[in-house]
């Protein structure tokens, strides 16, 4: 680290003396242009404001808990004491989109006693950055305040306007919604029941709305709400009430309870995100910064970003099975269809993948339905269907890791848990330690289906400790971790590099079987979901149209093949698949090109333009290397941007590939229409890409 802290009050503003009955504090980011106002009202309710460039982001907004059994955390509170602190530091990730990463904010924390015989105390911490702020409770050890019960959390978010905004509907086990746009006052029209576009599995009743929310003001203000550090806790979701408020909202558990805690403890950080600039919301680091440095055994040395394929596609396109009896294969009406295909999982199909990973320069190769248990597995809330080591008989694990290993691929091994959780907890050493003898370097875990312990909630405390339980324990084992069906992600994998991406958002698959996802839904995604960390979308598909598979099917991927392959650049991951089957890559090798040029692990990140909903523009240089790779994506409109390529070195020329939609490309009538140019380019090029609708741009620069 290279730091530069400084404890000092100059930067407060202190508007009443700790004296009165009531008082403001002010502090700034470093910067001067985010200004967080702390005020404590007469009758001890603590509040907190922000503005940006003197506009008004969040109005005068409560905070507190309340407590079961206890008096409630959220007013007859005094100031006792102020501490204050600025850090300017620097920090290096072991993998990311940036070399290095600047941490610098100022730091404001009070310390507030109620004023009743137990005097318990409560302290609120402010960071504020140049991008934002977060802020979280505190509760120092006390004989007053020991284990206690939080009913709820009631963090208040009072925008200062309808803004328009982009979200999921509130959801205690699923984040697999399409993306909606709308006016804040539009929340109150969703009812889940009868909504053909989702399939909501525990629904918050009142208005509401999961985190990351992304929001525009009709001034132009870019405002991102989300939380950071999410460990032994809930997930917050935001309810809705009438004059532009928002207000936290805990998962409960089995019996109601949101949270238990034990005092010293700390909630997850509150963050808000504010610029009027798109790209500086996807430039921040804020989240990440807010999260604890890297657990100690956490190297490069073994913890290596990748890309992959697998055997996984064709099971989705219902080319292959999961289970050996050909039962479990997907269907155009999200029911099984019987006998109608081979197992997947063979030892000569995990060969022929580790062949094509091997060819092409890949790292991994997923398999899917290896082990078994599939026949039995979705829907029956069923205790012990996988033991996540036995192999299906046509499948020779020992064979195929040998064979794996002298290819120098490693094999990505699926833990599906079928949402029975003990279970997998039972396992999961034995399971660890299977990978580590067959030389397996990461695993997939999956959560499909509903949590045992029975009426535990997939972003419920119990399994917010679960996912740091298994991120802990693959450390252990010198094993990286990708999770699939988790709770949406807070910036962890600073804590965890081995937690290299999550799912926990609708990901390509519900294009092979679905309605799919609509051409926006990716330039979104940007601004929402990956807000917190990486995201396992699982990109490159080039058979767009699924009746390729299933002849009267109307079901397609909703974007050309230029924008799949831009969706390696602006849908950041340490662990990129290539998601079709293999063999539907050998006609349009020219294209695969760019998979298999484009990083996974980046030095230099610039984000060129963007707007939510409407298109993505992002510029990365590769880690240790003079390339650039830039993706660019529309949403269902064609689309023309002007690219500035003043992030090259001046001194350098270079030569760009460019991976275009083709004249007639459109997502939905001609998607696999591309074209392939070059051009010498250099820091002086502006460059004007067309996008076809659903479209997107895919160029690699490399200096000449």
């Amino acid at each position: 680290y290279r730091t530069m802290i400084k404890k000092s009050l100059s930067f407060l503003l202190l508007l009443a003396s700790l004296s009165t009955t009531a008082q403001t504090i002010k502090i700034a980011s470093p910067n001067g242009q985010q200004l967080l106002t702390f005020n404590l009202e007469s009758n001890g309710t603590p509040q907190y404001s922000l503005n940006y460039k003197n506009n008004a982001v969040v109005l005068k907004s409560n905070l507190g808990l309340a407590l079961k059994e206890a008096e409630d955390l959220q007013s007859n509170f005094k100031v006792i004491k102020i501490d204050s602190t600025q850090v300017d530091q620097t920090w290096n990730p072991i993998w990311g989109e940036e070399k290095s990463i600047r941490n610098n904010y100022r730091e404001l924390q009070v310390t507030l006693e109620q004023k009743d015989k137990d005097a318990r105390m409560m302290m609120l911490t402010y960071r504020v950055f140049n991008d934002g702020i977060g802020f979280k409770y505190s509760f120092p050890s006390q004989k007053n305040l020991f284990h206690f019960i939080v009913e709820d959390e009631h963090t208040q978010f009072n925008l200062a306007g309808n803004h328009k905004i982009w979200w999921l509907p509130g959801d205690y086990d699923t984040n697999e919604y399409p993306p909606r746009e709308s006016k804040m006052s539009d929340i109150i029209g969703y009812k889940s029941a009868g909504d053909d576009e989702i399939h909501a599995r525990t629904p918050i009743t009142k208005p509401s709305v999961q985190t990351p929310l992304m929001c525009k003001t009709d001034n132009g203000l870019y405002i991102s709400i989300h939380e950071a550090a999410l460990r032994n806790y809930s997930a917050m979701n935001l309810l809705y009430n009438d004059n532009n408020k928002f207000e936290s909202t805990l998962v409960p558990d089995a019996v109601g309870n949101m949270v238990y805690m034990t005092a010293p403890a700390q909630t997850p950080w509150r963050t808000i995100i504010v610029s009027d600039k798109s790209t500086d919301i996807l430039a921040s680091r804020t989240i990440l910064n807010l999260n604890d440095p890297a657990k100690e055994g956490a190297d490069a040395s073994w913890i290596k970003p990748m890309k992959y394929v697998g055997i996984w596609w064709e099971m989705h396109t219902g080319q292959k099975t999961w289970d050996m009896a050909g039962t479990q294969v997907a269907s155009q009406n999200g029911e099984n269809q019987s006998n109608v295909s081979k197992h997947g999982a063979t030892t000569a199909n995990a060969k022929k993948h580790i062949d094509f990973a091997a060819k092409h320069g890949f790292g991994g190769v997923l398999i899917e339905g290896w082990n078994t248990g599939w026949e039995d597995w979705f829907g029956k809330w069923k205790e012990d269907v996988f033991d996540f080591t036995t192999a299906y008989p046509d499948f020779d694990i020992a064979e195929v890791s040998r064979y794996a290993k002298s290819k120098n691929v490693t094999i990505i091994t699926h833990l599906e848990t079928s949402g029975s959780v003990t279970n997998f907890e039972r396992y999961a050493d034995t399971a660890f330690r299977q990978m580590v003898k067959f030389g397996s370097q990461a695993c997939k875990t999956g959560y499909v289906g509903k949590i045992i312990p029975r009426g535990e909630h997939h972003d419920g405390q119990w399994m917010i400790k679960h996912y740091e339980r298994m991120a802990e324990k693959t450390l252990d084992y010198k094993r990286m971790l990708v999770a699939h069906e988790p709770v949406r992600p807070t910036g962890l994998h600073r804590t965890y590099p081995n937690f290299m991406a999550c799912e926990a958002a609708r990901g390509q698959e519900f294009n092979a079987w679905s309605k799919g996802n609509m051409p926006f839904h990716e330039t979104v995604l940007p601004f929402t979901r990956l807000m917190g960390g990486p995201m396992d979308y699982t990109p490159g598909v080039f058979k767009i149209k699924m009746s390729h598979y299933w002849p009267d099917s109307k079901s397609q991927v909703h974007t050309t093949i230029a924008k799949q392959l831009a969706l390696y650049v602006t849908l950041y991951s340490p662990v990129q698949m290539a998601a079709d089957i293999i063999d539907n890559y050998e006609p349009k090798m020219d294209a695969f090109q760019f998979i298999k040029d484009v990083p996974v692990d980046w030095d230099e990140t610039k984000y060129l333009a963007a707007e939510p909903g409407d298109y993505v523009a992002i510029a990365r240089k590769g880690k240790g290397t003079n390339d650039w790779f830039v993706g660019a994506i529309s949403d269902e409109n064609a689309r023309e941007l002007v690219l500035d390529f003043s992030f090259l070195d001046k001194t350098k020329k270079y030569k760009a590939t460019i991976y275009a939609d083709g004249k007639e490309a459109s997502w939905d009538v001609n998607p696999e229409n591309y074209q392939i140019t070059n051009q010498v380019v250099s820091s002086k090029t502006k460059m004007k890409v067309k996008m076809a609708p659903g479209g997107g741009c895919a160029i690699s620069i490399k200096a000449i």
